[in-house]
């Protein structure tokens, strides 16, 4: 099942642009280990704040990307752009207007 992770993060005072260029680097690797899509944005009336929306191909690949050498060293780098403010959340996708298919009936 699709999982999306939706979430903000806290850009250090004046590292957004810098937070935003590090999200955006290009990243074959993602998508070979699971990920479909990821989508970062900013909003103006926010200023210090990054907001990333992921979907995966399971929560599993999610979780398993987050121990990869790869990604590890890819947040290692951003720490220092980062205020330490998080906020999100994570659902199992069931459906698409967008899309054909019936959604799985909800456990």
């Amino acid at each position: 099942m699709v999982f999306a992770n939706a979430g903000s993060l806290g850009a250090a005072p004046g590292k957004r642009d810098e937070l935003v260029r590090h999200l955006t680097r290009r990243s074959d690797h993602l998508r070979e280990v699971g990920c479909l899509l990821y989508e970062v944005g900013v909003n103006d009336a926010d200023p210090d704040t990054v907001y990333v929306i992921e979907l995966w191909e399971s929560a599993d690949a999610h979780r398993a990307s987050l121990a990869l050498p790869e990604v590890q060293a890819s947040i290692a780098d951003a720490r220092p752009l980062l205020s330490g403010a998080f906020g999100g959340f994570q659902f199992d996708v069931v459906g698409s207007p967008l899309r054909d298919g019936s959604a799985p009936a909800p456990s």
